[in-house]
């Protein structure tokens, strides 16, 4: 599946947020329109996402080119059949971690027997959603939550664990300290239904590097 854009009115989902929070009016004036990076391979997406954490940018590159490099030179990423079939000793030489090793086996296995169809993700409910890919081993609500806004182009998301929106938040609106998840969830109320871009904007608000594929 690939996917990567908006499935809102991007310009009606500003002028709501300048209706209803002068704050976000003004980060809106300084950044300008809502312009995310898309992830545009969904499966893609989420092998990128278990080799990446906990790694540094450049080391994960690393390594996702030696694991790449096991299936072919024309740096493809694997079916799922194919990470099924990779061995332990082909992972450990490509730099991947056994744990990381066994999430993308999950990941696979689950695509392969049907509990995760990425052709007919978009079908499903934004907790439905989170429901199928946490069920995935390595696979986070945080993650859900950038695939949700990043890929499927979900208007309303609001992801109170990433720290980079909380800060953003702190920022904004001059808070002494950096608010709870719970905190967050309570002054993004308001964005409603587009809390997909008042998170965005907390983002700019620091000029956090947003979250890539790799």
């Amino acid at each position: 599946m690939t996917r990567g854009a908006a499935t809102f009115d991007i310009e009606a989902a500003a002028a709501h947020l300048r209706s209803v929070d002068p704050v976000v009016g003004a980060l809106i004036d300084r950044f300008g329109a809502y312009q995310p990076r898309w992830h545009a391979d969904a499966y893609q997406r989420h092998l990128t996402s278990i080799l990446f954490q906990q790694l540094a940018g450049s080391a994960a590159r690393a390594i996702q080119r030696k694991w790449l490099a096991l299936y072919g030179d024309d740096g493809r990423f694997p079916t799922p059949p194919e990470i099924l079939a990779t061995s332990d000793d082909q992972f450990r030489a490509a730099g991947v971690s056994r744990q990381k090793a066994s999430y993308l086996r999950d990941l696979a296995e689950h695509v392969v027997a049907g509990r995760l169809d990425f052709e007919h993700i978009d079908e499903l409910s934004d907790d439905e959603v989170i429901e199928h890919l946490t069920a995935v081993k390595g696979i986070g609500v945080w993650t859900a939550h950038m695939f949700l806004m990043f890929h499927l182009g979900r208007p309303d998301v609001l992801p109170v664990g990433d720290l980079g929106v909380r800060n953003g938040m702190r920022v904004a609106y001059g808070l002494e300290t950096v608010p709870t998840p719970k905190q967050a969830a309570e002054i993004g109320e308001k964005w409603r239904p587009y809390r997909s871009v008042g998170s965005w904007y907390m983002w700019r608000a620091v000029e956090t590097v947003l979250p890539a594929a790799g």
